[in-house]
């Protein structure tokens, strides 16, 4: 069964029609194209990948949809952004993530400014022909080491980034990364030789055919099968000095900021889930007879559909007032999407859990879709902050001194 389209609170009239007819576009792309083959490419072998429809979504801008008008891209901000990530992720949040994980691999090059570095890995993605982009941070033994701030002097971060005459050597191995078998460049965290932990923290754009890169075997994950994870070597791989991101040692600020500006989407992602296995829910309570009446007429499950509405509704304006916080304020806040996300993802979990329960022996089979749903549901949990790692977030921008802003 195919979600509904999003109700939203927000008032349309403050949205541009220009980002009002892409997340439209999105959602039909959603329904459409995307819906009706997410459960067959689900239980298709690990390795495979549908770059038929990775095209169809670049033809609607989804792959250049953060980017800037003057880079070719549709500039329609985080809020669009995150509205069209809930409509795809009520699809298959696989395909979502897959066009998520490139925003985030632009994510550094736009925020440097760089014009020519811009120019070299930016300006293909408003071509004819789809590409995608990859952020690579986490590793076998340093994962949210590597996205807490105060983790850094102790992390076990084996990839490093040495100086070599007018540029640098890359060696290392990253685990885990979204895109990694398919994209055309990575967004490279390396500690900078020298500095303990990760207190060197730099980030650096690598082709991903450039010499000493190596792609690795596609993981076998238990959910967001219709995006690749894999791992990614490097061996003494050469980077000019003009595709560092902002400079040595620059990489926590960078990953603090584009971590910032994900979440909100990654939320939107967790809602769009939670918004599937409800919808799945009411279809069926309100087909199923128990008892001679209507399963939704009983107390109980009118409840728990009433519960799981509350959610859904309270997590998709959690992520959309933090998304309105991140285009409107420099630097992007961390309290808000940090709260969504913490939100989003227990929401998506707890809900297709009790979707599964309500359904009884069909949500169990694979043949309904809703166990993807509930397998699906677990992944947000881990990537951009898991909820430990958001909980120290959050906990600290309460104690901060200069936090004064009303809750």
């Amino acid at each position: 069964m195919r979600a509904e389209p999003a109700e939203t609170d927000l008032n349309f009239d403050q949205i541009p029609r220009s980002v009002q007819r892409f997340v439209d576009e999105v959602r039909e792309f959603a329904q459409d194209v995307l819906a009706p083959r997410a459960v067959r490419l689900d239980q298709q072998a690990a390795e495979e990948f549908d770059w038929e429809v990775i095209q169809a979504g670049h033809d609607i801008g989804l792959t250049r949809a953060l980017l800037p008008r003057e880079l070719g891209g549709l500039g329609v901000g985080v809020l669009g952004l995150a509205m069209a990530m809930e409509e795809l992720a009520a699809a298959d949040p696989g395909i979502a993530l897959a066009f998520g994980a490139t925003m985030l691999g632009q994510t550094p090059v736009l925020l440097t400014g760089d014009p020519g570095l811009q120019k070299r890995y930016l300006s293909d993605f408003s071509g004819p022909r789809a590409i995608l982009a990859c952020n690579a941070v986490a590793e076998e033994e340093a994962g949210s080491d590597l996205v807490i701030p105060q983790h850094f002097p102790d992390a076990r971060m084996r990839t490093t980034l040495r100086r070599d005459g007018d540029g640098y050597r890359l060696d290392g191995h990253k685990r885990f990364i979204t895109n990694g078998a398919v994209a055309t460049f990575a967004a490279v965290y390396a500690n900078l030789e020298g500095h303990p932990g990760a207190t060197g923290l730099t980030c650096v754009i690598v082709p991903l055919d450039a010499p000493g890169v190596r792609r690795g075997d596609v993981l076998d994950k238990m959910g967001y099968r219709n995006c690749l994870g894999s791992e990614l070597w490097f061996d003494d791989v050469h980077v000019p000095a003009r595709d560092v991101v902002g400079g040595e040692g620059q990489g926590a600020a960078i990953n603090v900021a584009q971590g910032n500006m994900a979440r909100s989407s990654v939320a939107a992602i967790s809602t769009g889930i939670a918004r599937h296995a409800l919808e799945m829910a009411v279809h069926w309570a309100g087909e199923r007879v128990q008892g001679g009446k209507l399963l939704r007429e009983h107390q109980m499950t009118a409840r728990r559909l009433a519960d799981m509405a509350v959610d859904v509704d309270a997590a998709r304006l959690l992520y959309q007032r933090a998304a309105v916080k991140v285009d409107t304020q420099l630097p992007a806040p961390e309290r808000e999407p940090a709260m969504a996300k913490l939100f989003a993802d227990r929401v998506a979990v707890e809900t297709a859990s009790t979707a599964v329960a309500l359904m009884g022996s069909r949500g169990y089979m694979r043949s309904y879709g809703l166990e993807k749903v509930l397998r699906d549901s677990f992944g947000t949990r881990i990537f951009e902050g898991t909820p430990e790692a958001l909980a120290l977030a959050i906990t600290d921008c309460l104690y901060r001194d200069d936090d004064d802003d009303d809750f």
